[in-house]
């Protein structure tokens, strides 16, 4: 039975006085759009979920997946086309969006619990299971005015968690709270999907999605560019995404608080490379721009491989120096030595740059390839790893036992 139908989902933004593009939506405007005094969020889109299908939406910031979210959770109206849903639907969009500052956690569990459409009998019945899985027992009673942006999420995303919806759509909820907390969300995703409930799941974690789903449909300027396997889309996906050039730059927008200039791979030397090999270190190197002071400012660099696994993920505030340190306006650069120790392979780079409050930028921008040495036999190039370090083996002659061969 279907459970989900869309059919020609588009979805028209009218530039001006009466509307003002979110931050996400503000990205990803066009010079094209903005001459036309139009954004096209989405265009055309037309799919069907199976009930108890795991969904994966995969796509860059502004590729209009969270206002297709919107549009099935019915936060919003489609300019044209239908969107239907079969049962009880639970979005886990903007979390935290019904929470008053004023009101205590316990209040604002059963003010934000109502409004997602449990009854006071359903919230009672859960209060502990949310508490618990929000780890904010002691706090319970304090105004969430007074709560750590961390704990607010981490409450907010509890309730909405503990909602029982027919379809479970969910937007970006790993990146909420810190890693031990990230791991619950995704295990409470996992149950959704074991439940038999329909799932859409949105996240830049490609591995994540790799997980859970096994069908995921690639969007891009609001417009369905794959609709298949997880692994097909996301092969697909970060092909398009990548550049395999040493240095990819960016144009300046004067109207970003923060923006990447340029991201690139080089040798321990400093010589330009897009293909390192195997045995020999390499540099990501980037720079970006910040016109304005912000606080607690932290960049991040991962890599991928073409089936979404991400198998590096560093940031900046990590490793000695504080990010605190460019905690000011002007160009930054930044570099980090990969060692070798991927296996030979395609990969793609990600950035992302971010503050406690606000993530600027967090996207693929770049893919490279890892050279086998001239040396590596076929057969060791096509062992299915991820991790090639330069190990060794050693065997030493032993004596043999007094009787053990006749």
């Amino acid at each position: 039975m279907r459970s989900i139908e869309a059919h020609n989902l588009t979805k028209r933004y009218r530039i001006g006085d009466h509307w003002r593009p979110t931050l996400r939506e503000g990205l990803s405007l066009r010079r094209s759009d903005q001459v036309a005094h139009e954004f096209w969020a989405l265009r055309g889109v037309s799919f069907t979920v199976d009930e108890g299908e795991a969904l994966g939406l995969i796509g860059r910031n502004g590729a209009g997946k969270t206002t297709l979210l919107k549009i099935l959770a019915r936060i919003t109206e489609p300019t044209a086309g239908t969107a239907r849903m079969r049962g009880r639907v639970g979005a886990l969009l903007e979390v935290g969006t019904g929470f008053h500052p004023e009101l205590s956690g316990r209040d604002n569990i059963y003010l934000n619990g109502g409004i997602l459409g449990m009854k006071r009998v359903e919230i009672r019945k859960r209060f502990d299971q949310i508490v618990e899985f929000a780890g904010v027992e002691k706090f319970i009673d304090t105004p969430v005015k007074r709560y750590s942006s961390g704990m607010y999420l981490r409450l907010a995303f509890a309730v909405a968690a503990h909602v029982e919806p027919d379809v479970v759509v969910v937007d970006e909820v790993l990146a909420v709270g810190d890693a031990d907390f990230q791991r619950k969300c995704l295990g409470k995703m996992s149950d959704f999907a074991r439940e038999g409930r329909t799932v859409i799941f949105v996240s830049h974690d490609l591995g994540a999605i790799a997980q859970m789903c096994k069908r995921a449909v690639w969007l891009e300027d609001g417009v369905i560019q794959y609709d298949g396997s997880t692994t097909r889309s996301i092969e697909k996906y970060l092909a398009a995404r990548g550049r395999r050039v040493p240095q990819v730059e960016f144009p300046l927008d004067e109207g970003k608080q923060v923006q990447l200039l340029s991201v690139g791979l080089t040798d321990q030397a400093g010589a330009p490379v897009d293909a390192p090999p195997r045995d020999k270190a390499f540099v990501v190197r980037l720079r970006f721009l910040a016109r304005e002071r912000v606080g607690g400012l932290d960049v991040g660099v991962y890599v991928v491989t073409a089936r979404g696994i991400r198998v590096l993920d560093e940031r900046w505030s990590d490793h000695g120096e504080s990010a605190a340190s460019a905690n000011g306006t002007g160009v930054w650069e930044l570099s980090v030595l990969i060692p070798p120790v991927l296996a030979a392979a395609d990969y793609t780079v990600g950035v992302s740059i971010s503050s406690p409050y606000q993530t600027f930028l967090d996207e693929e921008v770049l893919s490279f390839r890892i050279w086998p040495r001239p040396d590596d036999r076929r057969e060791l190039i096509e062992r299915n790893r991820v991790v090639q370090p330069p190990v060794e083996w050693r065997l030493e002659s032993r004596s043999p036992i007094d009787g053990a061969f006749g």
